[in-house]
């Protein structure tokens, strides 16, 4: 390995965005509807999604899919700081090619909990629909997006993909 290269060569060759496409498709968009359809209509939602400044839903998805792509593929990096923390732990689960162990290894709930916990505070900032009064404070907060179908987005999917990548990438590291 180069000394300027953060990650093993291996990681070239772990690319899960099929997965994601069909995640986002298959799950995500679903999930997005339903939850969005208690308070709209799917086609106040669709309208919503054209009227973008982005564009097209197309465009929308391309953003959405390159955003999922990136966080969920940057677990190559999360395993390889774990790795180079305690080689010597993930070596005989690696060469043991025991996929259990390692995502055991891999899993920190602490950590987790964490992430979801900012996820949700940014959902709460960034999704708000802010209205205030005279005095200019906020009232009656409302939310595009309940932060909660964001934490289960993550706690469900992207959490899941991201350690995927990172046992695939573990798998390959000592090659």
């Amino acid at each position: 390995m180069l000394h300027n290269q953060v990650l093993h060569p291996c990681a070239h060759s772990i690319n899960i965005n099929k997965k994601i496409w069909n995640t986002y498709f298959e799950k995500i968009l679903p999930e997005l509807v339903k939850a969005r359809n208690d308070d709209e209509s799917i086609i106040e939602l669709v309208q919503e999604r054209n009227d973008d400044d982005s564009g097209s839903i197309a465009d929308c998805d391309s953003l959405c899919l390159q955003a999922l792509s990136k966080i969920i593929h940057y677990g190559k990096f999360v395993a390889e700081a774990k790795f180079q923390e305690v080689s010597s732990k993930y070596e005989a689960a690696i060469k043991a090619k025991d996929r259990e162990l390692l995502l055991e290894l891999l899993t920190d709930k602490t950590e987790e909990a964490i992430v979801k916990k900012r996820v949700e505070l940014k959902a709460t900032i960034f999704g708000q629909v802010v209205q205030i009064d005279e005095a200019y404070n906020v009232v009656n907060p409302t939310y595009k997006i309940k932060p909660s179908f964001i934490v289960e987005l993550f706690e469900n999917n992207i959490i899941p993909l991201s350690k995927e990548v990172q046992v695939e990438y573990l798998l390959r590291r000592l090659d």
